[in-house]
């Protein structure tokens, strides 16, 4: 019999494929400590079961509760991630993204599913994402209530992965925020970003790795630490911020700073007739920024529609609730300014636009 003939009449299994069912169950005994610390009274049962079980009793002291949902992921920081070895951050960016998303509305973060894709199970190192998944939900007021870890050998590196998620929150249905409580006069409030958050890596990978070949290991001045431990900063978690301010005053809206820039972002929020004016001159962007756009030759448009220039979530609040919202944001520690202001859209093309310039660094 012929080499080729015998391993063609070998017989075959899951692990031979690829896939390895003990690796991935030590997978889950490793994150069961991290998912318990997320638990809310709402939560029955545990890991293992098909399905996470949330009691959706607690419902019931709403008038008319409106559940609002999200669904996303990280992109491609985390190839960022696979570089230097650390996994733990990830799983924040990603309770962020979809967090961030449901408070916008007004709504209460409730409870989250997290799905990991990897070419190879190594326990430690999914348990290390769903580690940082659970800290992220417990910054969030979130429970994770379960998820799924896949291995695509075949069609993934040993190495490589994916993470996304989804997301459930509640509000009543008369406290819904969004473009149709906005009024001309209102102010625009900044809530400043932890770094470059969780979008525009693409752009950042291309141009300082890819076209100028840094170092991620090197230390820069400017950040006081290394490159690579810059562009990981986790994306800030401001659920809770937001839901103190919904308590403490009245807000119109929220605007989510994520994908296409602050410009985009805020215009979602802004309605028919109004227009929302932003003035670089209230913040100076931190300095991972200037080094994107100067390594790489962006130009500032391209910059601005791309990352979110040191602004992660905007809430938009009638000129009387400016002093208590500031005095809100700054007991949580959360660095908040006037950024702009609501005006009536007049010869404006567009539904938010920035003016001024950046202060120096």
């Amino acid at each position: 019999m012929s080499e080729t003939t015998g391993a063609a009449s070998a017989s075959a299994s899951y692990s031979s494929a690829g896939v390895d069912i003990e690796a991935g169950d030590r997978a889950v005994e490793l994150m069961k400590e991290w998912v318990r610390k997320t638990r809310r009274p709402e939560v029955l049962g545990g890991l293992g079961g098909f399905a996470g079980l949330f009691d959706a009793s607690a419902l019931k002291r709403y008038e008319r509760p409106l559940l609002a949902s999200a669904t996303d992921g990280v992109g491609t920081k985390v190839d960022l991630a696979r570089r230097l070895g650390v996994y733990d951050s990830i799983g924040q960016d990603l309770v962020a993204m979809v967090m961030d998303d449901i408070v916008v509305c007004g709504a209460e973060p409730l409870f989250m599913t997290d799905y990991i894709c990897v070419g190879k199970v190594h326990p430690e190192r999914v348990a290390s994402i769903v580690k940082g998944i659970a800290e992220g939900c417990v910054l969030a007021g979130c429970a994770l209530v379960g998820g799924e870890t896949a291995e695509h050998p075949g069609l993934l590196g040993p190495d490589d992965f994916d993470v996304a998620g989804a997301g459930t929150g509640v509000v009543e249905a008369d406290r819904l925020l969004g473009p149709d409580r906005i009024r001309s006069g209102d102010a625009v409030i900044a809530m400043a970003a932890s770094g470059l958050h969780s979008n525009g890596y693409s752009l950042v990978r291309h141009v300082l790795l890819e076209r100028a070949g840094l170092d991620l290991e090197a230390h820069h001045e400017d950040f006081g630490r290394t490159l690579g431990e810059e562009l990981l900063e986790p994306t800030k978690i401001y659920s809770l911020d937001c839901m103190a301010l919904t308590r403490t005053t009245e807000v119109h809206a929220f605007s989510h700073i994520t994908g296409g820039g602050l410009a985009a972002n805020l215009a979602r929020v802004i309605p028919d007739g109004l227009h929302a004016t932003v003035d670089r001159a209230t913040w100076t962007p931190a300095p991972v920024f200037d080094l994107v756009g100067r390594t790489g030759r962006v130009e500032q448009a391209e910059l601005e529609k791309t990352l979110n220039m040191g602004v992660g979530m905007m809430a938009v609040v009638p000129e009387e609730s400016v002093d208590p919202a500031l005095a809100t944001l700054a007991d949580r520690g959360v660095e908040a300014w006037v950024a702009g202001r609501i005006t009536e859209r007049g010869e404006h093309p567009t539904g938010a636009a920035l003016t001024g310039s950046h202060p120096a660094a």
